[in-house]
């Protein structure tokens, strides 16, 4: 039998940075090393246990089988309702999608409008998804890096000085992941006096960490500051995020009915629909009680503020703070060209978390998988404990350093 030889859109793309930190450590824990780890990117809160009650709910009533490709009816009025409250804009039945995940939404959406080098403008840092599931789909990613000197967000004129006629997409992640940057309302209204010159680009929000915002009132989304875009603009979010149900699989879109239902014609062959059991969580998840997104909320504030400040008190490091989601992206600029105790010269910044790896016990990211050195990312969705842990032990290895 011939070696097999994968499509070239497999070998384009690379395996998610993210979940092969996961797996180094998951690999590291079993050979029985004991390893602090601010990798994951999930809540390390259990599901609300009203959320699992409607799960086994709808499983004792036999909710069992194949639902719509758009979703169960309850389902659906969850997610339009929500979409009101949040947006303040009414969206219909045809104008949403279904999927399994926020991330599934994202790379059909980019399946079901891409031709060959349409080109997709992705701000630096960015999710490390974003440019993989783009060269999946046969477009190009525009990169724009977005240094800390603007809050490591887009600005009206990079973003005018990146699209082409070839533009197709803009992406805007707010709040970042791996950042913790919000854009406000003032500059999306900004962004979105400069997309009303170039109507032939899309806007994809991702805003799977909305309800985790540390400001005042709640945040603001692109088309609630610029409801003329919304004809436009992919607002994607799920439930993984905010309500600890990362292992649900359970994602949604909203967005121009044309759109909706090219992605939901392909979904109907991918995977027909999501799991109901699934969604009928989903759906208590968003009309039940909210006050699990206030209590978690207040506890990732305080990790947050206790990691920044440790991180910044450590010499050669520097964190601004986020303002939302559970990420914080260290500036690392300090150490490099520092040698460490076995003769090793830190070069960037992934021979620096290579080196907290191995000096610290300490399971970060690199920033240059997020396309903007010489950072790296730390979760905060750790215990206290974990965290205070690991802000010291980074110091140790840093004051190794000569």
């Amino acid at each position: 039998m011939s070696e097999f030889v994968p499509a070239s859109r497999v070998s384009r793309i690379k395996s998610s940075p993210s979940v092969a930190a996961a797996a180094r450590v998951r690999e590291l824990k079993a050979e029985g090393r004991s390893i602090l780890d601010l990798t994951v990117g999930e809540p390390d809160f259990d599901t609300p246990e009203h959320i699992k009650a409607a799960a086994v709910q709808a499983i004792a009533a036999g909710e069992t089988k194949y639902t719509s490709v758009t979703g169960t009816p309850a389902l659906q009025k969850a997610i339009l309702q929500t979409l009101e409250l949040n947006t303040g804009l009414h969206y219909s039945a045809n104008e949403i999608t279904i999927g399994g995940g926020a991330k599934q939404v994202i790379f059909t959406a980019f399946m079901a409008s891409l031709d060959e080098g349409d080109e997709v403008i992705i701000p630096a840092p960015y999710w490390v998804s974003y440019p993989d599931m783009v060269l999946a789909n046969d477009g190009r990613p525009v990169i724009v890096p977005c240094g800390e000197d603007s809050g490591f967000k887009l600005t009206p004129d990079a973003l005018r000085a990146a699209i082409t006629d070839r533009t197709k997409w803009l992406i805007l992640n707010t709040p970042s992941n791996p950042t913790g940057a919000v854009y406000s309302r003032t500059e999306l209204r900004a962004l979105a006096d400069v997309l009303a010159a170039f109507p032939h680009v899309l806007v994809l929000t991702d805003e799977i960490y909305d309800q985790i915002y540390f400001g005042a009132g709640k945040l603001t989304g692109l088309v609630e500051a610029a409801p003329e875009l919304k004809g436009r603009v992919l607002v994607v979010n799920g439930v993984s995020k905010a309500y600890a149900m990362t292992g649900w699989r359970l994602g949604y879109g909203a967005g121009p009915a044309g759109l909706i239902g090219a992605i939901n014609k392909l979904q109907s062959q991918i995977s027909s629909c999501p799991s109901s059991v699934s969604q009928a969580a989903a759906a208590a998840a968003l009309t039940g009680d909210q006050s699990f997104i206030r209590t978690s909320g207040e506890v990732y504030r305080s990790r947050r503020d206790a990691a920044v400040a440790g991180l910044n008190a450590v010499s050669g490091l520097s964190c601004s703070t986020p303002e939302g989601a559970f990420y914080a992206y260290v500036n690392c600029g300090g150490v490099l060209g520092k040698t460490t105790p076995d003769g090793s010269v830190i070069r960037d910044d992934q021979d620096f978390v290579l080196y907290l790896l191995d000096q610290a016990s300490v399971a970060a990211i690199p920033g240059s998988a997020y396309g903007l050195g010489p950072y790296f990312r730390i979760s905060y969705a750790t215990s206290l404990a974990v965290i205070e842990e690991a802000v010291a032990a980074i110091d140790k290895a840093v004051q190794a350093l000569s």
